[in-house]
Parts: C-alpha cells; structure tokens; sequence
C-alpha cells in the first residue's frame, strides 16, 4: 500500500502496512525566502487504506538543488517495536520508488516486515557529528534577525488543515556528540520561530525541536500539554540519562510549567523567558473585552499595536549590529534597518486574525490557571528569564514570585527589553544556559566535560562590554621569559602545549584576571580555566539586581569550582589551568598587605602536576594599588554595626574549602570591601621560566621534594612581583592621562619601560 501527497512537484511515498500505528517523517525542505527547515510530521493512521494524505504545509516546498533526506518511523501506540524507512522510499517529480529499488540496495528486508536503509554516507543529512568545539568558534548569533523571523512567517502561517508538529531548523546544523534535546514551546504567536536569532549557536550544543501551532488550530491547553509530554516521554526513554530542555516563551512557559508538575520523575531543565504564569495581572487586561467589539475590517491594526507593545522595534532593529562600531556608524545602520522591518510587521495581522487572536487569549487564561495550580508539583531545575520594560505581563515581579514558589529556580533580569526578549538585541540564550550553569549532558553537572568554550561573538562581548572600561583603564602589559631566562614582550615564554599550569598572586578582587584571560585568548587562541571559589557558582555573590552579571561570564569563560578532581580532569585533558594557592585571602587582603602571598603550607598542586607531566609557570601581576585605595577591610568592616551582622551572614553560609589550623592562610570570610578609586595606573604581568615536571613523577612523589618545588615556586611568584614593582617606575606611559595622549597622537599599541 502506498500513502502519498504530492508537494509541488515532489511525491512522497511510503510502503508498508499500518494498523493502529504512529508514523513520524522527516522531510528537508527549503521554505521560500527564509531559512532552511527539517520538518517532523506526526500523524496517526486509525484505519487501512489505500491512499492517505500527508497534512504537509504547501509553504514548505523542496528546492530542486537539495536532495531530499526522508526518515520514516512506525511505531505501535501500544508501545511496539518501530519501523525505520530510508530516503529509499521518497519519489521526486513524480517518480515512485517500487519494490524494485529495494531489491537494488536501497532498503534492506531483514525479516519481520522491517525494512532498513543500506546507509551511505554520503547521503546523510548529518555525516559528521563534531567531538567538541574550537575555542573562539563562530556562534553565528547576530547573523539572523527579526526580518528573518517576520519573512519565515509569512510562508509558515499559510493554513494547511494540519495538527501541532514540530520542526527542526537545519540552521541548527550538526550538534556536538551526546547533545540533550531542547523543546522550543512558542509564545501567542505559536509559530515556533521564536528561537530563531539563537538557531545557530543552540544548534551546536543541542537537538533543536520547535513546537508549531498552526493559526488555525484550536487544541485546548490539556491537549497541548498530552502533546508536548508525548514527546518529552518518548525523548526520555530513548535517552534516560540525558536531560530535556524546554524552552518556553510566554505561553509557552506555561505550557512547560504544566509538562514539568505532570513529570516529575524526568529530567527536565525549564528555560521561561516573560512565562505568562502573570497573565492575570497583566496591563492589558483593561483592554481585552474591547477587542470582542472591534469591527473586522478594524482589527488589522491590533495585531501591528501589539508588536510594539510586546517587543521594543528599536531593540530588535539592533540586532546584527556591532557594538563597537562607533556612533556615527551603528545610527547609519539602524536608520537603514528600522525601515526594512517596520513595513514587515504587517504580517502580525495574519498571524493573528480575530478569530485566532480571541482563542489565544481564552488559551492564554486557562494555561495560566493550569500551571499556577501546579507550580508545587514542580520538581525540574527553572531559569526564569525577565525583562524590565515588558509592556504586556509584570515579568520582573513574576520573576520573583516563581523563585519563591518553585523549588529549585534562579532568575535573570534584562532591564532594556521587552516581552520578545528572544527577538531583541542581548545576549545569546546559550551564553545564558553556559553562565548559569545550566549546560549538562547527563544528570550531573560536569564543570569540565559540559565545558563549552566562549564563542567569538561571546568573547567580544564579554571584553568589549562587561569589563571594557577596566580593560581600557588598565592597559595591560603581558611579559614572559623565555626558557633561556630571557623576559620578552608577550606570551611567547609560556609552552602552548599543555597541560600547563599557571601559579601567581591573586590581586584585590581578582583584577588581574579579565586581561590574563583575554590575552592569552587573543594572542594564542588558548583557553585558560580558572580554579574558583565555589560560591560563584552557588550564587550567593549575585547582585540584588539578578542581572547576568561579572560572575556568570566567568563561568562562561572557563572558571570551574576548586575541587581537587576538577584539577584532576583539566591537567588530564591537556588544559591551560590558572591556579591560585593564596585563594580569597590574597583577593581579600588587608591594608597594608599589597602583594604579599599567603599561601598555605600544604604543598597542594605539585604531586597533582607532577602526575600529568604538567608545565608550572610561576607568575607575578601588579597594579591594583595604581586603580584604587584600600580604605575599608574586613577588620575595618567588622567595627561597624549592622554592617558586620551582614559580613557575619554571610560567612556563616560560605561554603570552607580549607580546614587549616595553622599557617598564613585559613578559611577566609568572604566581604566586599571598601575600595576609593584613583586616576587609573597600569596592570603589569611576568610569565616566569616555566618549570618542567614531566619525568619527575617518582622523585616528586617524595614529600620533601614536593615541598621543595613548592617553595622554589612561591620564591619565583615573589621574584616576578618584585621586577614588576621596580621596573613599572620606568614606564614613561604609566598614568593613563600620557596613554590617551599617546594614542590621540600615534594611535598604536602603547609602549611601555624597556626591557632588560
């Protein structure tokens, strides 16, 4: 028996006999004038018979360049074995495929009615699945725009009779090997397009599905919820170790509320940007009875009024717009991208017609109640995404509340968006799951192995925006010697092999870090993992704002807790590692105590090197004493009212990662401490002569030894802050008033003292 629908000239056909079964396919298709789209098409056959339409959108036609990739999958409702077709089983133009091809090697009978493709690779859709990503590898973020989702609107509403489906963009491309699904559950649009500026950068990390509600279709919440839970249920026993994202926005975060209270034994990790859970208390309601009585040849206007309502048009116009640029230059292309967009938001009158619009809103009020009633059955992690100036729900207020009701949920607030905080300029939603922690490919978090490496576009927004005035302020001078003992300017002096070890002085607050970092990215391409205080990751140093903030771009950019496993994972990966013995006690210092170590008596990372063959390159930073005074330390600290009850608080809570006794270093309480800054000096960095350990395995497994090394290492760290010290009063372009000057004139790299 064949089913068959012809689609423009392409006629897919399937044979095989069906009773009661469930038949997914996979189709690749090219929609006209947007992106690139795999479709996945469910569909229940209840009865035999010998012809039966596929309900296939006739927006989604097959550009005669591609080659069609078909997978077909039977799979009993009662829970059966499955069926697996090939793209043997696909006619083009008109030509069916017949039991003859099969016999020619395109399907294999193995017995049982189960016919399976003869694999080639050439023909695979996704040959090559990538082990891990470069560093600095391009994310594609910025390349897709509200333009992009507008034009791809305009072919996916066109109706089709058809059901909810989900599709997967081929924008997506091939995900890394072991990826976790992620579900896009779409907002009152329910076009599923909602995810489209982040396509490319989720692509690589995850298996993308987008949830598509037709304009016309009119399930009710409970049978969207049946549907989606289907497929989270299925996912989850095909892959019980992973986890399953679901990414919902506005409605759609309700609708992942509700999957999550009914599941509570799965996996899941619940992403909500703006969820309407607020649609009750929204500052529209006012105005939702007057919609009823609008006149039909009137309503065309009320989609267009809520796009400007629902999203900020300045803020989408400014996505794939470089923020470096200087100002003349970005207002030039906003002028020139505002005008393209605005006349393409007539398509939100198709996209929501009346009748449609009236059914979302009565949709929107039963999600609403239906998740709400089970926030306590929630058992799933949630990151709940906020914007400051959403026009259509109190997202920030509700932020608040789902934290306090759920159990296991953490917030970010995005104070310059709006309600389509996914479709605004910002931040990558991956660089929010890898800055929140939320990243994992199996139940456990892995700060190593679920390391993904920052992106370029992450590392130009992280040293361009977040710590772009200090790196300015401080202009960097990064030396190293050579292993002739000569000092050079650059890193040339530390081995690009690793696994290298990095030792030095931890400056007030870790100034010395965004630049070592950025450096050795940019000069080497290599990334450096930080070993850090685990309260970064807990969250307990966040601002009261919830911003995504100073402590998750260092987990974006390689901080990882300080455990002696982690040590263990990175030096036998290979890995650049930057280790800091004196810890929060040097960050933290007193008065008077500028670049003293204090380093514990344990010699805690030789052995730990020694075993992996590790180069140690001792190192020395200066400068924080040249971008700020010392006023208020914790002694300072502890003699004020209230205000030590809250350093006391907070100590309490602090999580010990040293049980010392004795020595200079001891379990340090972590405080804030009060800082007057100063016209801006210099930051001044020496990479000592690195320190071999590979072949000294045996010798270092001696305690006296080790102890040796350790110390020889400290007296390095000290010998490169002492040179640092005296030789920064050489610099002629020290203060940052002579640099300016400088570069008004010169406009190069800023020199600085000369080298011995």
């Amino acid at each position: 028996m064949y089913f068959c629908r012809s689609i423009k000239g392409v006629s897919v056909s399937v044979k095989s006999i069906l009773w009661n079964f469930q038949l997914s396919l996979v189709i690749a298709v090219q929609p006209v004038n947007s992106g690139k789209i795999l479709i996945f098409i469910p569909l229940l056959f209840k009865t035999m018979a010998s012809v039966i339409n596929f309900p296939v959108s006739p927006s989604f036609v097959i550009n005669s360049q591609y080659k069609t990739s078909f997978r077909a999958r039977a799979q009993s409702v009662g829970g059966g074995d499955s069926t697996v077709l090939s793209s043997g089983s696909i006619a083009v133009n008109g030509d069916p495929v017949s039991r003859e091809k099969e016999k020619n090697g395109a399907l294999i009978d193995v017995g049982n009615g189960t016919l399976k493709p003869r694999v080639e690779k050439k023909k695979l859709v996704k040959n090559v699945i990538s082990e891990e990503l470069e560093v600095l590898w391009d994310d594609g973020y910025g390349t897709d725009s509200v333009k992009d989702y507008l034009d791809a609107a305009k072919e996916i509403i066109k109706p089709d009779g058809g059901p909810p489906r989900w599709f997967c963009p081929v924008d997506c491309g091939c995900p890394l090997k072991g990826s976790p699904t992620l579900l896009f559950l779409p907002g009152i649009d329910g076009l599923g397009l909602g995810l489209i500026l982040h396509h490319k950068p989720l692509g690589k990390a995850f298996e993308v599905r987008c949830l598509h509600i037709p304009v016309y279709d009119r399930t009710p919440f409970e049978g969207l919820v049946k549907f989606v839970e289907e497929t989270v249920r299925r996912e989850h026993a095909s892959s019980p170790e992973k986890p399953i994202y679901l990414v919902g926005d506005s409605f759609g975060g309700c609708l992942a509320l509700a999957v999550a209270a009914r599941n509570p034994t799965i996996d899941l990790i619940l992403i909500l940007s703006n969820p309407a859970t607020s649609f009750g208390r929204s500052q529209l309601q006012p105005l939702f009875p007057i919609l009823k009585a609008i006149p039909d040849e009137l309503h065309g206007a009320v989609p267009y009024l809520l796009s400007y309502v629902m999203g900020d048009p300045i803020k989408m116009a400014m996505v794939n717009i470089e923020n470096r640029l200087p100002p003349r230059i970005k207002l030039e292309q906003l002028s020139n991208n505002l005008p393209a967009l605005l006349p393409r938001l007539s398509v939100m009158s198709d996209i929501i017609p009346k009748d449609t619009l009236l059914w979302k809103l009565k949709l929107l009020k039963s999600a609403s109640a239906y998740a709400n009633s089970r926030l306590h059955a929630v058992k799933a992690e949630v990151l709940v995404l906020a914007s400051g100036k959403d026009n259509m729900l109190p997202s920030e207020d509700e932020a608040k509340r789902l934290n306090n009701s759920l159990q296991n949920c953490i917030v970010r607030n995005f104070k310059d968006n709006g309600h389509t905080l996914l479709l605004e300029e910002g931040i990558s939603l991956l660089t929010i799951i890898k800055g929140t922690c939320k990243y994992r490919r199996s139940r456990k978090l892995d700060s190593v192995a679920d390391f993904l490496p920052p992106s370029r576009q992450e590392f130009k927004y992280a040293f361009d925006q977040v710590v772009g005035l200090l790196r300015v302020a401080s202009s960097s001078v990064m030396l190293s010697t050579l292993e002739d003992g000569k000092i050079v300017k650059g890193l040339a002096g530390v081995p690009n092999e690793g696994p290298v070890l990095l030792v030095g002085y931890h400056m007030l607050l870790g100034f010395e870090l965004y630049s070592l970092v950025e450096e050795f990215l940019r000069e080497k391409n290599i990334m450096v993992h930080g070993i850090a205080h685990p309260e970064i990751f807990l969250g307990r140093l966040e601002n009261s704002s919830n911003e995504f903030g100073m402590t998750d771009w260092l987990k974006v950019m390689g901080a990882v807790p300080v455990a002696a496993r982690n040590l263990f994972k990175l030096l036998s990966t290979k890995s650049h590692v930057l280790l800091y013995p004196g810890g929060a006690r040097e960050a933290l210092h007193y008065k008077g105590e500028e670049y003293k170590l204090f380093w514990p008596e344990q010699q805690e990372f030789v052995r730990m090197a020694a075993r992996f063959g590790a180069t140690i390159v001792p190192f020395g930073a200066v400068g924080e004493d040249d971008i700020a005074d010392l006023v208020l330390d914790y002694k300072d600290l502890m003699s004020i009212p209230v205000i030590n009850d809250y350093v006391r608080e907070l100590a309490r809570d602090t999580v010990n990662i040293r049980d010392e006794t004795r020595g200079e270093v001891a379990n340090q309480a972590l405080f804030f401490p009060g800082l007057l800054p100063k016209v801006p000096g210099r930051f001044y960095y020496l990479f000592g002569k690195p320190i071999q350990t590979k072949g000294r395995e045996v010798s270092l497994k001696d305690k006296e030894n080790a102890n040796e090394l350790y110390l020889h290492i400290k007296s390095q760290v000290e010998r490169c802050l002492d040179y640092l010290l005296k030789k920064r009063e050489e610099d002629p372009y020290r203060n940052i008033i002579d640099r300016t000057a400088y570069r008004a004139v010169y406009g190069d790299e800023v020199p600085t003292f000369k080298l011995d």
